[in-house]
């Protein structure tokens, strides 16, 4: 079962706006000596200003410099962190396993001249995370995450690595292939329709020291786990139930497949599932405001084990924007449906996309544009036969 969370729309007034979107210029300062908070006190009768009067004052002057101060800060973040870009939509023309119905396709993925271009919805991006496996370099997790600043929604769809990709030559499955990071993004943007804005990729290491840095999450471990791998050095053994898990024990978890000698598991699926769970536990510690004093740790981790082309800028505005997200009320996740018995070109156990029911998640949870996408729009490879 995918977990979701119900969408929350917030009044923009609560959050911190676009820098782009300025204030308005406060009205010109009363001086001194004109009626309001800036006019020099009136002396008292005889025996002048009390003491108690002079002290509340003399706090109301310190409150007014902080205050001072604060709008000021503010002011100059606006004017120096930027939203950040949205990258162009990915070409319109379709290829892999699937037919054309005919006609010349415009950009919007409609007949050229019956339909309006689509159009990006302001401060809506797509950001591929990915973690890699042990060794470093082959993309083990794939997540699409799609943040609608405006509105203060999250959107995650995780795609299973053995996801059918429509290739010539070459193993057709998602998570291998020539190109590295970038390849799996062209890949992920052509198959899905929608522009990817950035990428964060994670090395297996830095989630655990994370997850350390935090003292551990809580989480409900949901099935049986019994697996060992002595090549990797893998050992994952727990029963179902809730735990505290520290850093190696919630990797454990997040990688678990399946167990050893009858094979039971829950597959791909079942963990992309425990991964979207695992994530959404960490954003809420990290995002809670008794870890917001321990900035400087999350940003030596995350140079330390983050690899991705958010500038320091991009970071800054994104970071700013989260402050007003509530992860357990803004977030939807959910795994793109499929069945994993696909063959295609002689390859098996491909993991081949229920067309239907991905597109409606796409529209619902990654879709930055201002109309629905179709499956024109998309390129979604078919099979060529199943095993089941």
């Amino acid at each position: 079962m995918e977990e979701r969370y119900v969408n929350v729309s917030r009044q923009p007034s609560g959050r911190r706006g676009a820098p782009s979107q300025r204030r308005q210029a406060p009205g010109p300062r009363r001086q001194a000596g004109s009626e309001g908070w800036d006019e020099p006190p009136r002396r008292r009768g005889r025996g002048g200003r009390s003491p108690a009067a002079a002290a509340v004052m003399g706090f109301y002057k310190v409150l007014v410099v902080i205050s001072a101060i604060i709008v000021a800060a503010y002011l100059g973040f606006n004017a120096v962190v930027r939203a950040p870009e949205q990258k162009s939509p990915p070409p319109p023309a379709q290829t892999g396993n699937r037919t054309d119905p005919g006609g010349t396709t415009g950009a919007a993925g409609s007949t050229a001249g019956t339909a309006p271009e689509r159009q990006l919805r302001k401060g809506v991006y797509n950001i591929f995370l990915a973690a890699t496996d042990m060794e470093g370099y082959r993309t083990d997790i794939m997540m699409v995450l799609c943040y609608d600043t405006v509105e203060q929604r999250v959107g995650v769809v995780s795609i299973p690595r053995d996801t059918l990709v429509a290739r010539d030559s070459g193993n057709p499955h998602l998570v291998y292939g020539k190109g590295g990071l970038d390849q799996r993004i062209a890949d992920v943007s052509s198959m899905l329709g929608v522009p990817i804005d950035y990428y964060i990729k994670v090395n297996i290491k830095g989630f655990i020291t994370l997850v350390d840095y935090l003292d551990g999450v809580d989480f409900y471990v949901p099935c049986d786990m019994n697996y060992d791998d002595p090549y990797q050095d893998l050992h994952i053994h727990y029963t179902e139930g809730m735990y505290h898990l520290n850093g190696q024990q919630a990797m454990e978890v997040a990688r678990f497949r399946k167990n050893n000698g009858d094979g039971s598991g829950y597959s791909d699926i079942g963990r992309t599932e425990t991964q979207q769970k695992l994530l959404i536990a960490l954003a809420k510690k990290v995002l809670s405001w008794g870890n917001l004093t321990r900035i400087n740790g999350f940003v030596e981790i995350f140079n330390q084990n983050v690899d991705t082309d958010l500038s320091m800028n991009d970071m800054l505005y994104f970071a700013s924007q989260a402050i007003g997200l509530d992860p357990s009320a803004g977030v939807e996740t959910a795994t793109l449906p499929g069945r994993g018995d696909g063959v295609y070109r002689g390859y098996r156990y491909c993991y081949v996309l229920d067309q239907e029911e991905t597109l409606a998640l796409v529209n619902r949870l990654v879709n930055p544009y201002d109309r629905p996408l179709t499956l024109e729009d998309m390129n979604l490879a078919k099979a060529d036969s199943y095993t089941g």
